[in-house]
């Protein structure tokens, strides 16, 4: 079985098959982060799906150019609207930095920031997101560090959107209105509304997506959304044919994407969020000023992330990103998997406690990574062994075909994890007399890890630790043995110690497991 993918520009699920099928080349391009702010772990819910896509690209053979850009101008606050009403994301931010210096309650990070500088601002916050990227494993947050332009800013692309505004212009896709605003005209493009189904007519007729009021008397249609907006006042502005000025938000996204990819490309991803108006606004204008019939062949959505049955609200307390949980204790490895556990066509229900089981489902398998190390050179036994291989090594085939399914990644955990409970971790194992080695299990286990990502993350959590995990593997082993003498109170005192450190543990028909208490 291929890859089959549900495409939201069909609504139905399709065999993957990439424009470069013959040298297994992929093309994608991935909506980034706007960075005015740190990054949420809902816009992380969307990224790490992508990545994941495209390390489970990577499994079946294909060589992906991963693209994902920053926007850090143009995207503007009220972006359910097609003109992309409001005010520049990045000026607001400037704002509030700029009030927070006043106010003394600037970050530490953040002190020497200069917020009448957009670009200072921008810089500041594209730092802070590839910090927390790489933190949580996202391929592409490292491969940009020797490949720049794998993560392109807007801002270094504006002499190009004004090239293809020119083109749409001249081939009558576009129009200056009154106000000097340049519009696409939705009408020249018969396919508008396919993505999303805001069509022209449903939009007009007030049913699909939001327009702005103030500009309707000078649109040719309602859906028209902006491509550039002349504003000698703006602090960040270009030269164009139309006046001093800035892009607007979806010409972004189409010659970034053309630029590196190609006019035409295999996979494009975002959040829900993105669908209307934006991943719309971008197959209109992208086909309409390339020629091409399609932009992307296939279109890949995250659904919403909620948080405790709760949709996120800083006014709730349970708006959080990366780099808050990890200050209440919560590991990378475990947000990582958190976030890319619930498959990402459904909405996500993030939870402290879903947090706590996969620290422990990963403390498993770093056990077993560690026990199948040691003992890599023997041979496994017969009752372990079928068609010459170990149940890990036999199970990689259901691990893809999972996989394989819409990216089925909570089926792919559960077969790791009823492999890996084959294996008697712990103990010193039965040894065979030839044949699959358990270093031949290991090297399954890193294989389906190269999908999962999170044995890496485990590992460098607890690089510099090791003074710390010997005290809490001594509390265990103490309580244990106090268990085991049926000396209850000292078990207890033992287990409150672990509690004090913030340490939970937990009994199970591995052993005793323990994780980070997140606060």
């Amino acid at each position: 079985m291929t890859l089959r993918l549900y495409n939201t520009l069909t609504k139905q699920e399709e065999p993957f098959a990439a424009l470069d099928e013959a040298n297994r080349r992929v093309s994608f391009y991935s909506c980034g982060p706007t960075v005015y702010d740190f990054a949420h772990i809902g816009n992380f819910r969307s990224f790490l799906n992508a990545d994941v896509l495209r390390r489970t690209l990577e499994l079946l053979g294909y060589e992906v150019r991963h693209v994902m850009n920053i926007t850090d101008v143009g995207h503007m606050t009220d972006d359910a609207v097609a003109d992309g009403s409001g005010e520049d994301k990045m000026q607001l931010a400037a704002k509030r930095l700029l009030e927070d210096k006043k106010s003394g309650k600037l970050p530490t990070d953040a002190k020497d920031i200069d917020p009448n500088d957009p670009y200072a601002v921008a810089d500041f916050y594209t730092h802070a997101f590839l910090d927390d990227a790489r933190s949580l494993g996202l391929r592409i947050a490292h491969e940009v560090q020797d490949a720049p332009e794998l993560m392109p800013r807007a801002t270094a692309y504006v002499p190009a959107m004004v090239e293809m505004i020119q083109t749409l212009m001249d081939k009558g896709h576009a129009y200056v209105a009154d106000d000097g605003v340049v519009y696409f005209d939705v009408q020249s493009f018969e396919e508008y509304g396919k993505l999303s189904g805001n069509t022209p007519d449903r939009i007009r007729s007030g049913e699909g997506g939001r327009v702005d009021e103030a500009t309707q008397a000078i649109k040719r249609h309602p859906a028209d959304f902006m491509l550039w907006k002349p504003d000698p006042t703006h602090l960040m502005r270009w030269p164009s044919p139309w006046g001093e000025g800035y892009p607007g938000w979806h010409i972004e996204c189409s010659v970034m994407a053309g630029s590196l990819l190609g006019e035409e490309i295999d996979l494009h991803s975002g959040g829900e969020d993105n669908i209307f108006p934006h991943h719309e606004c971008e197959i209109a204008q992208s086909c309409c000023a390339t020629g091409k019939p399609q932009f992307a062949r296939y279109w890949f959505h995250t659904r919403f992330l909620i948080v405790e049955g709760e949709k996120m609200s800083k006014s709730k307390g349970n708006f959080f990103t990366v780099r808050d949980l990890i200050a209440k204790g919560a590991t990378p490895a475990a947000i990582r998997l958190e976030l890319i556990k619930t498959h990402y066509r459904s909405n996500a229900n993030f939870t402290f406690q879903g947090l706590q089981n996969a620290q422990r489902q990963i403390e498993r398998w770093a056990k077993l990574e560690q026990w199948l190390r040691m003992y890599q050179d023997r041979p496994l036994p017969g009752s372990l062994t079928a068609e010459g291989g170990g149940p890990l090594r036999m199970a990689l085939p259901a691990f893809q075909e999972a996989l394989k399914a819409d990216l089925n990644v909570a089926g792919a955990i559960g077969v790791l994890s009823e492999a890996a409970s084959k294996h008697a971790v712990g103990g010193d194992p039965p040894q065979g007399d030839g044949g699959a080695t358990y270093g031949d299990e290991l090297e399954a286990l890193h294989t389906m890890n190269t999908v999962l990502g999170v044995l890496d993350l485990q590992r460098e959590a607890i690089r510099g630790d090791d003074d710390e995990r010997d005290l809490i593997e001594a509390k265990i082993a103490q309580r244990n043995a106090a268990r085991a003498n049926k000396d209850w109170t000292a078990a207890d005192a033992a287990r409150d110690e672990l509690l004090e450190m913030g340490i939970a543990i937990k009994d199970g028909p591995e052993g005793t497991t323990w994780s980070r208490i997140v606060k």
